[in-house]
């Protein structure tokens, strides 16, 4: 121990949804603890998460079957501390502080005022555990020793039995994301899965994207789907949601393309049905028989009239009464429109990203305790190699490995 360094039982690096939920419930159970975060501000991303309002968790979570939820090079990883801590113990504690919160669709459970409601809950759950937070405070190094590990801190150096990194991904640099856990994690010899940009916007280049360049704000749903054979990748599994659609200036978002950009690989087609609620080629063939409407204006009562148009613009046997288009025009608009097959560039990277793949390899961490092969040195939350989908399933995940690891300090501790 360092002449004249503070000393914790644990000391917990970033002041997020899990370094905060995890520090509150070690120091609720008796240990005493040191909260570092290198911003001024706590728990950026729940402030920013479902639009302010905070998307917690979600009731649809199936803890018998993690891998429908999440993924990672071992999907199942999640399962011991998904089980242990479910939405329902989340939820009796919001309810506990008095907090308002509906489902919007899906399970997704979203605050009814602010997602300040929840970061106040968390410093208040913190105060009763009695921790000490830091910041901002900078951790400029850290060493293990024989009674744990010793931090040089821009506050001072500090000891402790325990040490739990809870500082993210590389999602959203502006609101602090750093590699700090993943070069602690190389530093004491820990595996890492390769990192991406997770639920994140996609991106398309070049002349076959400018039909759809003008269409920025349109939003429908749809059905997107990536991977499976029709990829000739050979290794990835068909993946499907039905979802919305939202198109930007420089390509696609909302739902529909978050969720899949966390199984999209690069140079990978995606698939979407942009009329998955609509039997398509019945519904052109009856136009046919009945209208003498343009094409356009009858696919306007199928998709958006924006996206009819530019969709029929490309086309100059679509460019005429329905009754006079060929039966093939429409056979391929159909098929088009119901399996609108494209290759995006890429995406909009970490900047836009709501959370990181990847990271942290599971196989050299406890999936009950989160612990690392490193003894008394801890993972917990996004920092680790488990991503949710969209909805509330990574808050959750950060909640339950905070809880994992925070449980296992305290028995270790007692």
């Amino acid at each position: 121990m360092q002449e004249g360094s503070a000393r914790f039982d644990a000391v917990i690096i970033g002041a997020g949804a899990a370094g905060l939920f995890c520090a509150a419930l070690a120091g609720q159970k008796g240990l005493k603890v040191l909260l570092v975060d290198h911003s001024e501000k706590v728990a950026e991303k729940v402030r920013i998460a479902g639009g302010g309002r905070c998307n917690f968790t979600n009731r649809d979570l199936d803890i018998k079957a993690p891998h429908k939820h999440f993924l990672g090079e071992n999907q199942n990883f999640c399962r011991s501390a998904l089980s242990r801590y479910t939405p329902s113990d989340f939820i009796a504690m919001v309810q506990k502080h008095g907090i308002p919160f509906h489902e919007k669709h899906k399970g997704q459970l979203f605050g009814d005022r602010s997602s300040e409601d929840f970061i106040q809950m968390l410093l208040r759950e913190c105060d009763a555990g009695g921790v000490t937070r830091w910041q901002p405070c900078s951790v400029d190094g850290v060493a293990s020793s024989p009674d744990g590990y010793e931090l040089k801190t821009s506050r001072g150096a500090v000891s402790s039995r325990f040490l739990v990194i809870a500082t993210g991904g590389l999602s959203i640099p502006k609101i602090g994301a750093t590699d700090f856990g993943y070069r602690i994690a190389r530093q004491f010899g820990l595996r890492m899965a390769a990192t991406r940009p997770a639920l994140v916007p996609m991106t398309f280049d070049g002349e076959g994207w400018a039909p759809y360049s003008q269409l920025a704000g349109l939003a429908l749903p749809v059905v997107i789907e990536t991977g499976g054979p029709s990829t000739g990748s050979g290794r990835s599994a068909k993946v499907t949601f039905h979802e919305d659609l939202l198109f930007t200036h420089r390509g696609l978002s909302g739902p529909a393309v978050l969720q899949i950009s966390s199984y999209w690989r690069e140079g990978e087609p995606i698939r979407i049905n942009l009329a998955p609620d609509i039997h398509v080629p019945q519904a052109l063939a009856h136009a046919k028989a009945t209208s003498r409407k343009l094409v356009a204006n009858e696919l306007a009562q199928i998709v958006p009239s924006r996206l009819a148009d530019a969709w029929v613009a490309q086309d100059p046997a679509l460019q005429r009464p329905i009754n006079e288009a060929s039966d093939k025009a429409l056979a391929q608009l159909a098929e088009r429109l119901t399996r609108w097959t494209l290759t995006p560039s890429g995406t909009e990277g970490y900047k836009k990203a709501e959370v990181t793949a990847g990271g942290v390899d599971t196989r050299d961490l406890s999936s009950q305790t989160m612990e690392s092969t490193q003894p008394g040195l801890y993972f917990i939350g996004e920092v680790v190699d488990v991503t949710g989908w969209l909805g509330g399933y990574n808050f959750q995940w950060a909640w339950a490995s905070a809880a994992a690891c925070a449980n296992a300090m305290a028995e270790v501790a007692a």
